[in-house]
């Protein structure tokens, strides 16, 4: 454990182990903690400590979009739009959330 980062390196090392104790693929887990993530509208740190582990189960943009829709019957819109902006501050994906639905909002600042 580093000195420097103690949180994050307790973080990293619960994770390794619950990892290391889950059955199935590293994949399936990783897809699993991101919906619990946004059903908990979990801040863009948590998805940045988890990073790492979902480049190496190889979770793309398209995985977290599947996720998204699978889940927003369940956690509600707010919960999945917001995991979208956390998303992509944090991770860099570009979460489309449709231009069509971004047309049907008004403009604020035409008021």
């Amino acid at each position: 454990m580093s000195n420097d980062t103690p949180v994050l390196d307790t973080i990293s090392d619960i994770t390794t182990a619950s990892i290391d104790h889950a059955s199935g693929t590293m994949r399936d887990y990783m897809l699993a903690r991101l919906a619990a993530l946004i059903a908990v509208d979990a801040p863009p740190a948590s998805y940045l400590a988890n990073a790492p582990a979902l480049r190496q189960a190889e979770v793309t943009a398209e995985d977290v979009q599947s996720v998204m829709i699978a889940i927003a019957p369940v956690v509600g819109t707010p919960r999945v739009v917001s995991a979208a902006g956390h998303i992509a501050r944090a991770l860099g994906f570009a979460i489309a959330v449709g231009d069509e639905m971004a047309e049907q909002i008004p403009d604020q600042r035409a008021q």
